[in-house]
């Protein structure tokens, strides 16, 4: 039967929780069990797509095109698990469907109540995930902090399910705080216990308690939580802050973390093979040849957790290329032609990700016309491949008001204009170009080198595409189409092939890219990178 492990968050948020999940994940999966593993959000958006990410963070997109919270990113790159629709449910994906089956009248004349109605429903979206996957352990990390009102239907939901399942089939893991006080020099132990005292309030007892802490625990902490908030001692689990995220599965598996997880699930395993983690940690640990400085060029650089994904696939491939990066978070409304070059000259590389609207656009402009002209290796993600071509269309083919229909309606000159059959009418929410699409890709071209292959499948988000009237002018002045879908309609990557690395790519590679497996494009960008260091060294 499948096994269910809730992991819940008490005290203040952002402690980790999606980190925790996601590290037990890739422990369980090192035991040889098939492990999934979704997030219940709080929030009453149906979804994080229209949410902008100075509030959330980045929308991490699965290959079945389910717009979705960012800790799913973090499952996916250390479980290596492709996640689905199933993996992320909202309050307000609960009560649209449950009210779309009462107009439909599928609740027969009932009065529709949060219980059962509401929680059936959170219920049956937990069930599935373990259906579709055929997973032997289901990970839930229920977002916000234990004593919200909005996640109280999802605590007495998995209450439920931990109650049908069977608690020999059920886990709850509670992540909190323990606050270091320097006045006192002392670790204190209040917070979670009545944090625990709140979510047993609610008729849940957890089974193992995570502690959060960025010093080392004393041995009293462990004796004093495990005895008030009723747990067995070994079930109390230190939670250190560490400066690589990727430790954390080994730091907590120096715990006996998985194994006291299966010994109270009942799970016969063996113990986790490690040996590839391991030695990526140690890579990462190992002295670096040199540091790369990445010019990030961005409108949500004030959150960086924005653009999370890229900033973890860039790190991925300074693991593999065995270099620091360096990431130069650069707020794109600076760049003016006034200060580009104090902005953008020590750069080894320039990167321009996804985003949307005409904020900051003039300045991503300017980044990839100095990239360009000033022979630095360039990466533009979704909008920052539209943006090479507007910038390649005004300098290169001398039409100077080139621009995408998404920020002047008005222009004559759309070279990135809507896909065919889409209008600004359609509503903003889950209309995107969304989910994996394949791509041919053209032989002889920089893509085909970093891939190996002559057709990929990647993510999408996006809406605006390279206007097809302009192909052939881009062509002929020297912008290569190396990737077109395979209807031959929609230009999906583009390139200068005469540079070891100056690529533009409408889908979201970062998406796919993994601590030990980093992504192909990822990969070259930063090879590239290290011979522009190695250059400008010389």
């Amino acid at each position: 039967m499948t096994k269910y492990i809730f992991v819940t968050g008490g005290v203040v948020s952002g402690l980790g929780k999606g980190i925790t999940a996601a590290s037990l994940g890739r422990l369980l999966k090192a035991r040889g069990l098939k492990v999934a593993a979704q997030k219940l959000d709080p929030y009453i958006n149906v979804d994080p797509g229209t949410m902008s990410p100075f509030q959330h963070g980045e929308v991490y997109v699965t290959e079945d095109g389910a717009e979705t919270d960012l800790d799913l990113g973090h499952y996916e790159r250390f479980i290596d698990e492709d996640l689905n629709k199933y993996s992320n449910l909202t309050t307000g994906k609960v009560y649209w469907n449950v009210l779309n089956k009462e107009r439909r009248g599928e609740y027969l004349g009932s009065t529709v109540q949060v219980i059962p109605h509401i929680t059936n429903e959170i219920k049956d979206f937990v069930y599935s995930v373990g259906r579709k996957t055929n997973a032997d352990v289901v990970i839930t990390e229920i977002g916000g902090t234990i004593g919200d009102i909005e996640s109280q239907p999802f605590i007495e939901a998995v209450r439920q399910i931990s109650l049908e399942v069977g608690r020999e089939n059920s886990l709850f893991i509670h992540v909190t705080l323990v606050p270091y006080l320097h006045g006192s020099e002392e670790h204190k132990s209040k917070p979670t216990q009545h944090s625990v005292k709140e979510l047993q309030g609610m008729g849940v007892n957890p089974n193992i308690i995570v502690l959060r802490c960025d010093e080392p625990l004393e041995e009293s902490i462990f004796q004093k939580i495990a005895m008030f908030c009723n747990v067995k001692q070994d079930c109390v689990i230190e939670n250190v802050t560490l400066p690589n995220l990727y430790e954390a599965p080994l730091m907590l598996e120096k715990s006996h973390f998985s194994e006291v997880v299966c010994r109270e699930l009942n799970l016969q395993t063996p113990q986790p093979d490690l040996k590839e983690w391991e030695e990526m940690v140690e890579r990462i640990h190992q002295a670096w040849d040199h540091s790369v400085k990445i010019g990030l060029v961005g409108k949500y650089v004030g959150l960086h957790d924005a653009y999370l994904s890229v900033a973890e696939a860039l790190r991925h491939a300074g693991f593999h290329h065995n270099v620091h990066i360096d990431i130069e978070w650069i707020n794109s409304e600076e760049i003016t032609c006034e200060s580009a070059d104090r902005m953008l000259s020590g750069l080894n590389g320039i990167i321009v990700p996804g985003g949307f609207g005409n904020r900051g656009i003039e300045g991503m402009i300017l980044a990839a016309e100095y990239a360009r002209t000033h022979w630095i290796p360039y990466f533009g993600i979704c909008l920052g491949m539209q943006i090479e071509v507007i910038e390649y269309a005004r300098n290169v083919l001398g039409i100077a008001d080139a621009n995408s229909g998404e920020f002047d309606e008005q222009c004559r000159h759309k070279v990135i204009d809507f896909m065919p059959g889409q209008s600004d009418d359609v509503d903003k929410g889950g209309t995107l170009r969304l989910g994996a699409y394949p791509c041919v890709i053209q032989s002889g071209t920089t893509m085909e080198k970093c891939y190996g292959s002559g057709r990929i499948s990647e993510r999408h988000r996006h809406r605006y595409e390279v206007n097809n009237d302009y192909r052939e002018q881009l062509r002929q002045n020297g912008l290569t189409l190396s990737g077109i879908s395979p209807d031959g309609n929609l230009v999906e990557t583009i390139e200068l092939t005469d540079r070891p690395f100056f690529v533009g790519v409408q889908y979201h590679p970062e998406f796919k890219s993994r601590p030990n497996k980093p992504h192909p494009l990822f990969k070259g960008f930063i090879g590239a990178a290290i011979e522009k260091y190695k250059e400008v060294k010389a």
